[in-house]
């Protein structure tokens, strides 16, 4: 199997299950995953944030693992990339303040790559302009970024995702079987079964 080259973009609070489990399931099919910090490099960590659904009036919030960065974001080369995964947590709404990872966001974007992008993670896309006309999900108190950036928000289950075109959206980590089956499927991913 010929994997793809994938980055994914974080910051200390990233939601822990949202980097965690696409970084490890993409890696068990074969690609190569470079997970990317501002201002961090290779071998540092972030601290993740596990959010939870408690039967509040929102998720709760608790400390979750350090991970380990494994590629350091000022040598990075978007070009190389096949595809890019945007976790959702706290991070999302500050690193989106990064002139460079908007840039990088938006390459994905104007390249029409595969994204995959999950709950607060569309705080990212908003401010790189790149949901304008797209059909997309995330956690319902981000649907007004949705909207004010010109997207029409999908209000679906928390356990599914939602396709346009490159595309693949989610409201939350309880959809990641959904969310990286069809990222797999824009990626062009083949899994057999015997």
């Amino acid at each position: 199997m010929n994997g793809k080259k994938i980055l994914a973009i974080v910051g200390d609070f990233v939601e822990d299950y949202e980097i965690m489990v696409p970084f490890q399931a993409l890696q068990m099919v074969g690609h190569q995953v470079d997970v990317i910090c501002p201002n961090k490099k290779a071998g540092e960590s972030v601290k993740t944030a596990i959010h939870d659904f408690e039967g509040d009036q929102t998720y709760s919030e608790k400390p979750g693992h350090n991970f380990i960065l494994n590629a350091t974001f000022d040598e990075v080369k978007v070009e190389e990339y096949d595809g890019l995964v945007i976790p959702g947590g706290r991070a999302p709404e500050y690193i989106r303040l990064n002139p460079d990872v908007i840039k990088m966001v938006q390459h994905f974007g104007e390249s029409d790559k595969p994204l995959a992008c999950i709950c607060h993670g569309i705080q990212l896309l908003a401010a790189a302009n790149v949901i304008k006309g797209k059909k997309c999900s995330c956690y319902p108190a981000c649907s007004p970024d949705v909207i004010n950036a010109g997207g029409y928000y999908a209000d679906i289950p928390v356990n599914q995702a939602i396709v346009d075109g490159n595309l693949v959206t989610a409201p939350a980590w309880p959809a990641h079987p959904d969310w990286l089956a069809a990222f797999l499927k824009v990626l062009g991913t083949k899994i057999q079964h015997s």
